[in-house]
């Protein structure tokens, strides 16, 4: 890593007073050389002076949840590596310097600590978050034609350029799930990184809702879909919709050709709307489909032009 290199470990934290310090001191000693924020989210018991009493920069975000904080975090900080990892001292300290790795020798715009690959499974105690994290998984590989081992892992590396053009929009945990679908549709390079995975501690307890949280990850994952591939999204609308008709419309058919009369005209009138609106969801998809592509364009425009104001500069200092 060049000296000129800054390096920021960013940890949101909510209540994490029994292993904040410990986080802390394992990453001044494997990566001396980072800087350490700690933005703390209206934590009750602590949670700040333990950092700050640590060496941590301790920040602070009053809007409850942790797309919140990174929003702040991406926005604030600025740096030119990014690791971001939990206050819950389930990822151990060493396994950042293989994702510092991978940013600083641009083979990822960002880099995933890959925890379903390891201990994950072995480790995490709760039968749920295992089936989530699988089913988020392979609905995400399916729908975006990936093959990413680990969709919501809190153990990450970034570069400047995915930092600064990332528009956070979620609030709670669904914000992995968020900037993973954001690197697939934008075409950001992707590694994972298997990492070690290891259980909170006796007394430290998650704030994630299994049930609440996972259907916000769903919302998000379907929401998502919509506005990144808008063409699939509403041609599946109107694929059900046609299926839906037909199904009804061919009794009426065959008791036409039969009888040579309609039996059921509310039935078919029915059936009409449902294909004039499979027709509007079909073109609304081609249309938004059309902005979508004209969008990626000026992403790619503005990223560009970012990237060399940030070259000069660089080139001047």
């Amino acid at each position: 890593m060049e000296e000129t290199k800054k390096t920021a470990i960013l940890i949101p934290c909510y209540n994490e007073s029994k292993t904040i310090e410990n986080v802390i001191r394992d990453y001044q000693a494997v990566m001396p050389h980072a800087k350490i924020y700690v933005y703390d989210n209206n934590s009750s018991d602590g949670t700040d002076e333990i950092a700050r009493k640590a060496g941590a920069t301790v920040r602070y975000e009053y809007r409850q949840g942790k797309g919140n904080v990174v929003r702040s975090m991406f926005r604030e900080i600025d740096a030119d590596c990014y690791i971001m990892t939990d206050g819950d001292d389930t990822y151990p300290a060493e396994f950042a310097l293989e994702l510092e790795k991978q940013i600083y020798s641009k083979q990822a715009d960002m880099a995933i600590g890959d925890r379903l690959s390891s201990t994950y499974f072995t480790e995490n105690k709760r039968p749920f978050h295992n089936i989530g994290n699988v089913l988020v998984r392979k609905l995400i590989n399916i729908l975006f034609k990936a093959s990413v081992k680990d969709i919501m892992t809190g153990s990450r590396g970034f570069t400047k350029e995915f930092v600064k053009s990332f528009p956070v929009t979620s609030k709670g945990f669904e914000i992995e799930t968020e900037m993973t679908i954001f690197a697939l549709d934008n075409n950001f390079k992707i590694v994972e990184v298997p990492i070690e995975y290891r259980d909170r501690p006796e007394g430290s307890e998650s704030k994630l809702n299994t049930y609440s949280d996972g259907y916000k990850v769903l919302k998000t994952i379907g929401t998502l879909f919509r506005d990144t591939k808008p063409y699939a999204f509403f041609s599946i609308i109107s694929l059900f919709l046609l299926v839906v008709g037909g199904a009804f419309f061919v009794p009426i058919l065959l008791n036409y050709l039969e009888t040579g009369t309609v039996a059921r005209y509310p039935t078919l009138i029915v059936i009409t709307s449902l294909g004039i609106i499979a027709i509007i969801s079909y073109f609304c998809g081609v249309i938004l489909e059309v902005l979508k592509k004209q969008h990626r364009h000026n992403f790619e425009r503005n990223l560009n032009l970012l990237n060399e104001l940030w070259q000069k500069n660089d080139d001047k200092s």
